[in-house]
């Protein structure tokens, strides 16, 4: 008789639910993890709603923590039973692109060319849980290519302290590396989600002095200044880009950081970047996006606009780990709720309209 688990998965938009799979085979490079906390994400949301298309029937969610129940024959150097995480993004580091420096971006070549069945071009092919193979909102979760993304979780760290390396800290911190920020800089980060909030902890690790923080919620702006933030704005009770500049003696920051993926914030962050400055791109956009002429200089003001996908990979998830063992960043304080996996469809609908000052929630299958 075939073993069965829960597994939270995509209907059709507007429905995602609970519902009976196999636990799934493992392969000799892979490894069977037994999730002891996971989580939603913003792009789960999207995917919710239809604005990022995903197979029906397809288990939802990016970023596990748990234990090894069963290895692959060829992976070495775990043991099962070992409290692990792996990255949102898994690439088994064999592509072109994986060897050329950009692994989250492993297999994308083949989704464009149409060998895994997908319509049209996937850019996001590295990112494989619940995007292109059965995610982590279940009991069980397959993780591929164990030995490159496993990554073992240091005693004494709780579930929800590591629960936000697999996926938001990767994705925040990425922005901050990518906004090129040198100590003494300036830099804005535009929305104060978790992904945001990530990002303003990386730019304080990073040596910026001024951090500026926006959102249109106090109570995450407050948060915001927990993470490093020295200036929030609340985008409700002032002009952002005049404060900003004010701020700045008409000079403009070094850096912006935009991570919510609107035509308003990539606009806003543009506005307010110095000549020669740097506007690190995290939001998932679901329509075009257009560059004003003249926040763009008209293209002659030496701007570097760069996007970003999280890393992935043991070596990725272990630094970030590190840095919460050293005791240099709590992202505890980001779960601010926690529901059984049983209960996940409330979980989305509470998270999805961001009811109850939610930041982030644990759901718990066991």
């Amino acid at each position: 008789m075939t073993a069965m688990m829960k597994a939270a998965i995509f209907i059709e938009p507007g429905r995602i639910e609970l519902a009976d799979k196999p636990i799934p085979d493992v392969g000799p490079n892979d490894a069977l993890m037994r999730i002891t906390t996971t989580t939603i994400c913003g792009t789960d949301v999207h995917i919710l709603k239809g604005e990022y298309p995903v197979a029906r029937g397809l288990t939802i969610g990016h970023e596990p923590v748990g234990v090894i129940e069963k290895l692959g024959s060829a992976v070495q150097g775990y043991r099962e039973g070992q409290r692990v995480i792996a990255g949102a993004i898994c690439p088994n580091f064999n592509s072109y692109a994986a060897q050329d420096g950009a692994a989250s971006q492993d297999g994308s070549y083949l989704v464009a060319s149409g060998l895994c069945g997908c319509h049209g071009f996937k850019a996001t092919a590295g990112w494989r849980f619940g995007n292109l193979i059965d995610g982590t909102q279940a009991e069980y979760v397959l993780v591929p290519d164990a030995q490159a993304n496993l990554a073992p979780i240091p005693d004494g760290l709780t579930d929800e302290q590591v629960l936000m390396c697999p996926d938001i800290m990767s994705t925040g911190f990425k922005g901050a590396e990518n906004a090129r920020i040198r100590i003494g800089d300036t830099v804005v980060v535009f929305a104060q989600g978790p992904i945001g909030l990530c990002a303003t902890a990386g730019a304080r690790l990073l040596g910026a002095s001024t951090i500026i923080a926006v959102d249109g919620n106090d109570h995450r702006l407050g948060i915001a200044r927990k993470m490093g933030a020295d200036v929030t704005l609340n985008f409700n009770h002032c002009d952002v880009v005049d404060e900003i500049m004010k701020l700045t003696g008409g000079k403009g920051v070094d850096s912006s950081i935009e991570a919510l993926g609107t035509q308003g914030t990539f606009e806003s962050a543009l506005r307010v970047l110095k000549p020669g400055g740097t506007l690190s791109s995290l939001g998932v956009y679901s329509s075009d996006l257009t560059i004003p002429l003249s926040a763009f200089a008209a293209g002659l003001g030496d701007h570097t606009i760069v996007t970003a996908l999280c890393p992935g990979g043991k070596e990725r998830m272990r630094r970030l780990m590190n840095v919460v063992a050293s005791g240099r960043i709590d992202l505890g304080v980001m779960v601010t709720h926690q529901f059984t996996l049983d209960n996940i469809v409330q979980a989305y609908e509470l998270f999805a309209n961001q009811r109850d000052g939610v930041l982030k929630v644990a759901i718990k299958p066991h």
